[in-house]
C-alpha cells in the first residue's frame, strides 16, 4: 500500500455547513491541510464561511472548485449528490479523490456510477456518524468528529491508497473509522437513526396541528425536549434522506408499527405485566447500550494515554 500523505494542499468542500464546516475547521486545527476553498448553492452561507475562517476561498465554478485539489467533500444534501458529481466529473484531475459525507450510501454510490464513469475509482464514500439541531457555518464545531464513528463503504473500484486517504482526513478530525457496505450501512441507520428521526418529526407535526397546540408545548418539559431534539434539524437535508433510503425506512417503520400495536393491546386490556415486559426489555437494552458505549471510551482513553 502505498504511504498515506500527512498533508492536503488543497480540500474543496461543496456544503460549508455544519457537516462541511466541522470538517474545514478540524483539518485546520490539525495542521493537515493548507487551503481550503468552499462551494455551493448559497453565496450568503459560502460569505459567512470565509467570514468565520471556516474556508480561505470561494470557489466561483465547479471547474475552480476541483481544480489541483487533493481531495473533494460533498457535504450537501445527499440529494444534490448526482447534480454535483456531474458538475465537476469534466474536470477531476486523476489524482483527486471525491468523498461524501451522506447518510446514505446505496443512492449516493448509484449516483456516482452514472456521473462519474470510468472515474468512479476516485470516489470513495463515507458517512461521518455525527451532528447536532442546528445548521449553517455558524453550526459548525471544530471537534465534532473527536471520538465518533466515520463509515468508508469503499467501493470495488477504489485502490486501497485512496480509501487509506479518506481514512487519514476522518482521523485528522477525531473520528473513529468503521467499514459496511452500502446496503448494510443502509440497512443500519434506517433502524437507529433515520427512523427515530421520522418519529420526532412525526410527534412534533402531530402536536402542532392540535387546536390546543400552544397548551401542550407550554407545558412540554425535558422528556419531551430530549426525545424530539432531532426534530430540529434540517427538514430539507432529511426529507432526502428520507426519500434516498425509504425501502429500509419502510421495514423499520412496519416493524416499529408492529410492535406499538403490540402496546396499544395491551393497553387495551389493561396489561400491566405486558406494559412492564416491553419497558423492562428497552431498559435493558438501553442499560446494555450505554455501558458498552461507555467501555468503549474507557479503552480508547487508556489506550491514547
Amino acid at each position: 500500500m502505498d504511504k498515506v500523505p500527512n498533508f492536503f494542499k488543497r480540500v474543496a468542500i461543496f456544503g460549508v455547513g455544519l457537516i462541511g464546516g466541522s470538517f474545514a475547521l478540524a483539518l485546520k486545527k490539525a495542521g493537515a491541510v493548507q487551503h481550503i476553498i468552499g462551494a455551493g448553492r448559497s453565496q450568503a452561507s459560502l460569505e459567512r464561511a470565509l467570514q468565520l475562517g471556516i474556508i480561505d476561498s470561494i470557489a466561483t465554478s465547479p471547474e475552480a472548485a476541483v481544480k489541483d485539489a487533493d481531495l473533494v467533500l460533498i457535504a450537501a444534501p445527499v440529494a444534490q449528490t448526482k447534480a454535483i458529481l456531474d458538475s465537476i466529473q469534466p474536470y477531476l484531475s486523476p489524482t483527486t479523490i471525491v468523498t461524501d459525507a451522506g447518510s446514505t450510501k446505496s443512492d449516493v454510490v448509484d449516483a456516482a456510477k452514472e456521473a462519474l464513469g470510468a472515474k468512479l475509482r476516485q470516489f470513495v464514500p463515507a458517512h461521518p456518524i455525527a451532528g447536532r439541531e442546528l445548521n449553517g457555518p455558524e453550526a459548525a464545531l471544530v471537534d465534532l468528529y473527536v471520538g465518533k464513528k466515520a463509515v468508508i463503504t469503499r467501493l470495488p473500484e477504489n485502490s486501497d491508497a485512496d480509501v487509506a486517504r479518506v481514512a487519514w482526513a476522518w482521523q485528522q478530525c477525531g473520528a473513529i473509522i468503521h467499514y459496511l457496505d452500502p446496503a448494510g450501512h443502509d440497512a443500519v441507520f434506517a433502524a437507529v437513526s433515520h427512523l427515530p428521526h421520522l418519529l420526532a418529526y412525526a410527534l412534533v407535526d402531530d402536536i402542532a396541528r392540535k387546536e390546543h397546540a400552544d397548551t401542550l408545548f407550554q407545558y412540554a418539559a425535558s422528556g419531551f425536549r430530549d426525545f424530539t431534539r432531532i426534530a430540529g434539524s434540517s427538514p430539507e437535508m432529511w426529507r432526502d434522506i428520507t426519500l434516498a433510503n425509504r425501502h429500509a425506512m419502510l421495514q423499520e417503520l412496519d416493524s416499529y408499527t408492529a410492535r406499538l400495536a403490540v402496546l396499544r393491546q395491551h393497553l387495551v386490556n389493561a396489561d400491566a405485566a405486558g406494559i412492564e415486559g416491553i419497558y423492562a426489555n428497552a431498559q435493558r437494552a438501553r442499560h446494555n447500550w450505554i455501558s458498552a458505549i461507555e467501555a468503549a471510551e474507557k479503552q480508547q482513553r487508556e489506550g491514547g494515554d
